[in-house]
């Protein structure tokens, strides 16, 4: 059955058609009110008499691959009101037609706020372009400002995070509200004071979920003391992680006399061994001059003024964290290293065919990386005079010692119970590492003092110190809920804004496209 259409149809509710022309690529629609009266903007009079007229012409959506304009015939009104200071006003649209000054309908900047949303300014631009849209980069920029949402001010559980504006020098705070997972605000910098203004702004929230950054804490407490802070549990496994891993690095030249590589000869090394290991001993001079300086008391502050290291460096040096020969960087194999391992001691010595057992299982990497690693196991197997072998690095003694035996093959497993049975103190650190790590995967907040007290005397002594400055927030993430992933989450969509944007945008391009678009 067929349907007939009047003009109307296909304007805006609220217009009338009274004539449709085609110039050229352009379809040019001239359209009026259906309304006879309308009311003055200052003071609300109703008024019927027409002073004069005049003509707009704002944008709309495009049809049939021509741009649309509407002329839109615009009454000027006598004000009628003795008080109104406006004598003519002339008449408003409906905002679902145009706003005011407007060069754009509102459905057509709707849907320009929603490209600048979802795709910046330059490729809004090229894709509007395709669409028939005559919008410009800026235009699209400036539909979002004009457009971001203010925040919810009804929020009772939010987490919080910092973000790099640019890494290591400057950083910015991301709220998320994680009731309704949804971006709140973000803020300039990480600055205690900052967030402590903002928190105070809202009396009502309960819950902070944060990492454990000392700044936030104290700004949450001063601001709200009866908010619960929870602390991230993903952060605290991490920092067990690290926390074990420096006891590892602290303890290597008892690890290597214990493995029988008290001494390295430099003959048995390849070539970028042989760097590191030079620079090794370039770095065991340094090393030497700054504990020395701190047996002798001299406060850290005065070392890094004095020697012109940085703060991090000599704190390093000094709790005996850099003394690794070996330092050896992630790469794309060391997720399968096991696994190349349990092949390796199952008799294949192949290394084509050790990658193409990889890549069935999904490795991506190149055939080179693999056959470097069969090259480095073959002289690694080869003779070599006892006291003279290569221990592994600090990162694969912490990583053997944290798997469990029946997953290690039997060098590993022979090396371990030879690591463990020299230094005990190493061997309970990675009982408690474990304990803690079990601990809060199961949500055990009765065992935390319990640990506490144990860890305080050994290896995790400085990571179980830290753990009791903020242990109500610890506790609160054994028995609460919430966690920050969410708020981690909504950092990596903010990384994947700022990189389209080339990291040129500013604070409130960044909050609008991120707050409006969750």
């Amino acid at each position: 059955m067929a349907l007939h259409f009047s003009r109307r149809d296909f304007l805006p509710a609220g217009l009338k058609a009274d004539q449709i022309e085609l110039v050229e690529n352009t379809i040019r629609i001239h359209s009026h009110s259906a309304k006879t009266a309308a009311a003055c903007p200052h003071c609300g009079t109703i008024s019927r008499h027409v002073h004069s007229r005049y003509r707009r012409r704002p944008a709309d959506l495009p049809a049939h691959g021509r741009a649309v304009e509407l002329v839109l015939l615009v009454r000027r009104f006598r004000c009628r009101a003795m008080n109104c200071s406006a004598k003519i006003f002339a008449e408003r649209f409906p905002p679902a037609v145009t706003r005011p000054y407007a060069r754009r309908t509102s459905r057509l900047q709707g849907l320009v706020r929603h490209l600048g949303l979802a795709l910046g300014g330059r490729p809004a631009q090229a894709l509007a372009a395709r669409l028939q849209l005559p919008v410009s980069k800026d235009t699209f920029l400036r539909s979002i400002r004009s457009t971001a949402e203010a925040p919810s001010s009804e929020l009772r559980v939010i987490g919080i995070d910092d973000w790099a504006w640019r890494k290591g020098q400057r950083y910015g705070t991301l709220i998320c509200d994680l009731e309704r997972r949804r971006v709140i605000d973000l803020l300039p910098d990480r600055e205690p004071a900052t967030v402590e203004a903002w928190l105070r702004a809202r009396p009502g929230i309960e819950v902070v979920a944060r990492d454990r950054n000392g700044g936030y804490g104290s700004a949450v407490s001063r601001a709200l003391p009866k908010a619960v802070q929870v602390a991230d549990r993903w952060h605290l496994l991490e920092n067990v992680s690290a926390a074990f891993l420096s006891a590892v690095q602290r303890n290597m030249p008892a690890i290597r006399k214990a493995t029988g590589a008290n001494t390295l000869d430099p003959k048995l090394l390849t070539a970028a061994e042989r760097l590191q290991y030079e620079g090794f001993l370039r770095r065991q001079q340094t090393n030497r001059m700054v504990r020395q300086m701190a047996d002798d008391g001299t406060p850290i502050k005065r070392i890094v003024r004095l020697t012109g290291l940085s703060r991090g460096l000599v704190r390093q040096i000094v709790r005996g964290e850099r003394e690794d020969v070996f330092r050896i960087r992630e790469s794309s194999l060391t997720p399968w290293l096991l696994r190349l391992e349990r092949e390796w001691a199952g008799g294949c010595r192949n290394g084509a065919e050790l990658w193409r057992r990889l890549r069935a299982d999904g490795f991506q990497g190149s055939l080179r990386v693999v056959g470097e690693w069969t090259t480095r196991q073959r002289r690694a197997e080869q003779a070599v005079p006892p006291g003279t072998g290569k221990s592994p690095s600090a990162r694969r003694i912490a990583r053997l010692l944290t798997i469990g035996r029946d997953h290690l093959n039997k060098a590993d497993a022979i090396q371990v119970a030879r690591i463990e049975a020299a230094l005990p103190a190493l061997a309970a650190a990675r009982r408690l590492t474990d304990r803690f790590t079990d601990m809060v995967r199961n949500a055990r907040e009765g065992a935390l003092e319990g640990w506490l007290e144990e860890a305080e005397s050994g290896l995790l002594g400085a990571f179980a110190r830290g753990l009791r400055r903020d242990q109500a927030a610890v506790a609160a993430a054994l028995r609460e809920p919430w966690s920050n992933g969410q708020t981690e989450g909504q950092i990596n969509r903010l990384k994947t804004l700022k990189r389209q944007m080339y990291g040129r945008a500013n604070i409130d391009l960044l909050r609008a496209r991120l707050v409006a678009a969750s």
